[in-house]
């Protein structure tokens, strides 16, 4: 497999062949840079660069490389052609290693305390090669990059183009590190998969290995807990029992003592430079480091594990799967060999006693926060996603609530007869969930009268250079409405609304059962043209902070991670779970009529998005017309970058557009 992604102005080649899966960044603009990326391990290479604009132009396809270290040890990667559009590059800086380092040295220029290494310099007739190469930091094979200016020659750390002739460079990157077994295509999709989506197949199959799903290219080629959910809980319709079952155990697997489900797996050196950097030994450490700090993965497994065993059918297959031992090795979870469905009582027993103190007494403050020193818990994970919030919406009102109901389906089907004793006490189930059902959104909603509305969205639209005619447009719907009533995107730690709109409604679309005036109002706040809402032609935003106070406008402008920009996995969830509202058959009429030009209205935007609908997010320009489709790029101000290739975005693949 073989395919490239343009994405902004980076261009991002796919790859994987035999042992190697691997990513190549050529970052064209004012800041160049070359990257390679490894599933195995995680690991990778970059080269950073000071020069005017540059494009990058690949001269061949890559090919698969091997080769042996020093020591004789086997390392697999790719070779690659590239020629530049400038007369000179100065490297900046290279790095070999984890691909949390270079993350972290694209975000701020930090270094790691060790693994740093200086080139090795080798002139001969064919040109100048340079080579950063080195073990890993225990010893074990490393990882080893080579430069070799093809046509042109070095000054010192400055390549040289010929003059009249671009500056062309072979590189060759290859990771020591273990490569991770291919999923192979035909046990990943079955035939219900949409023929059409084609790039988001090639990036799902590129994300896909028999033990777990990476989350996305280049940042996260690993683990993470709620990337897979809630990919596996959209792509259910269309995935073979093949990779099912891998997504299920890849989660399951990694569950702690507790039940807390994994957020992201370090694996490779990196687990190695955070231990050293905290000043452990190395010796003996474990290979793979599970970071546990999010909550709202550990309310995900039950509705998605529930989906997954019961909407099949198959009752033998279910209790077939929670009967076999998992590989509790990769965790702290103790012994090997303890069935998924011991493991799944960990995790309901976690649920129930998260959920009691608000169960019993439904006030705000007993809602679920994020940990303790954290400013993220939950997918908004971002230093300013929640602004500032403690206790999160999408957690608290859909999640915990959906946990809940989804684990009374899983002991009313008995398939977890065998592990009651684990769950505990859950007499008080029933009453829980009603509890949570019926009072956990309303600690979320916060109310504008009519007048303060306007003042709000016409000084907002003053702000962003937006036309009068768009404050009349997104006003529209509300003007025969005396009061604007809307949920949070988080409640502060006295628990107070901070009134920023955002579309995790359109999780509660997908895993809850609202009642038909919540439906309405949430429904419309989400299709309600911005600025006073979080529709645009772009797509629609995951934030809008219309409401909030400047600080709060300036932490979701359409240049943060989390702010007024479009996730494409948003729009597959809301799209998804817009379809499952309208196969309730408790709807009045005015609710489903709604629900259907909601439906509606989005699948327009998604089919005016389709070209970027596989990348992680984007952002947007107003032409003076309209909204427009915007990169998201290493120019923000969170100086992050969309991921060419992320898991969530690929589930098209399954939700397809209605046929009504």
């Amino acid at each position: 497999m073989q395919y490239s992604v343009l994405d902004g102005p980076s261009n991002n080649v796919m790859f994987r062949e035999g042992q190697t899966c691997a990513q190549f960044v050529l970052m064209n603009g004012p800041a160049p840079r070359l990257l390679f990326a490894f599933a195995a391990g995680n690991s990778g290479a970059a080269l950073w660069f000071d020069a005017a604009p540059v494009n990058w132009q690949l001269s061949a396809p890559l090919q698969a490389k091997q080769l042996n270290d020093a020591q004789g040890r086997v390392l697999h990667g790719v070779e690659a052609e590239v020629a530049a559009d400038c007369s000179r590059l100065r490297i900046k800086s290279a790095l070999v290693g984890s691909i949390r380092v270079l993350r972290d040295h694209q975000h701020d220029g930090r270094l790691p305390p060790a693994g740093c290494v200086e080139p090795t310099i080798t002139s001969t007739a064919n040109g100048t090669t340079m080579t950063w190469a080195r073990d890993r930091i225990d010893g074990a094979p490393g990882y080893w990059m080579q430069m070799q200016v093809v046509d042109g020659h070095v000054e010192g750390m400055d390549l040289i183009a010929p003059p009249g002739r671009p500056l062309v460079l072979k590189l060759i990157a290859c990771t020591g590190e273990t490569p991770l077994r291919l999923l192979e295509a035909r046990n990943l999709l079955n035939d219900k998969a949409a023929p059409a989506a084609s790039a988001a197949r090639r990036a799902l199959e590129f994300l896909s290995f028999e033990d777990r799903f990476l989350a996305g290219g280049w940042r996260f080629l690993t683990y993470f807990g709620r990337d897979t959910l809630m990919s596996l809980r959209m792509l259910l319709p269309v995935l073979q029992p093949a990779a099912i079952e891998a997504a299920l155990m890849s989660v399951l697997d990694r569950l702690d003592a507790q039940g807390r489900v994994a957020h992201e797996e370090n694996v490779g050196e990196f687990p190695l430079i955070e231990r050293l950097a905290a000043g452990l030994p190395i010796v003996d450490a474990p290979a793979v480091d599970l970071d546990y700090k999010m909550v709202d993965d550990d309310f995900m497994l039950l509705p998605v594990l529930a989906g997954c065993l019961l909407e099949t059918g198959d009752r033998q297959a279910a209790a077939d799967f929670l009967a076999r031992p998992g590989a509790s090795s990769i965790s702290s979870t103790g012994p090997s060999g303890i069935p998924y469905g011991a493991l799944v009582a960990r995790n309901a027993a976690l649920v129930l006693d998260k959920a009691r103190p608000f169960g019993q007494q439904p006030v705000a403050r007993h809602l679920i926060p994020i940990e303790p020193g954290q400013a993220v818990g939950d997918w908004r994970d971002s230093q300013e996603g929640l602004a500032g919030g403690t206790f999160s919406y999408s957690v608290n009102a859909v999640l915990v609530p959906a946990a809940l109901e989804a684990l009374q389906a899983l002991l009313d089907s008995g398939l977890l007869d065998a592990h009651l004793d684990a769950i505990g006490p859950h007499d008080d189930l029933a009453s829980l969930t009603r509890v949570w059902q019926r009072e956990a959104p309303t600690c979320f909603l916060f109310a504008r009268s009519n007048s303060a509305v306007q003042v709000a969205v016409s000084a907002y639209a003053l702000e962003l250079n937006l036309p009068p005619a768009r404050v009349q447009s997104a006003m529209q719907d509300l003007a025969a409405t005396e009061t604007l009533v809307s949920s949070a995107l988080a409640l502060d730690a006295h628990g107070r609304p901070l009134p920023i709109l955002h579309s995790d409604f359109a999780f509660a679309l997908l895993l809850g059962r609202p009642d038909p005036a919540t439906l309405q109002r949430e429904v419309a706040q989400m299709l309600r043209p911005f600025p006073a809402g979080l529709m645009t032609e772009a797509g629609m935003l995951v934030a809008n902070p219309v409401f909030g106070d400047a600080a709060q406008r300036d932490m979701f402008a359409n240049d943060r991670y989390h702010g007024t920009v479009v996730w494409s996995w948003h729009h597959a969830m809301a799209a998804a779970g817009l379809a499952r509202q309208l196969e309730r058959e408790d709807l009045d009429a005015a609710t489903r009529d709604g629900l259907l030009d909601a439906e509606r209205r989005l699948w327009q935007c998604i089919h005016a998005t389709r070209e970027v609908a596989s990348s992680e997010l984007w952002s947007w320009r107003y032409d003076g017309q309209r909204f427009v489709v915007a990169p998201y790029g290493p120019q923000s101000k969170t100086a992050d970058e969309s991921n060419a290739a992320q898991l969530w975005s690929t589930v098209f693949i399954a939700v397809q557009a209605p046929h009504r």
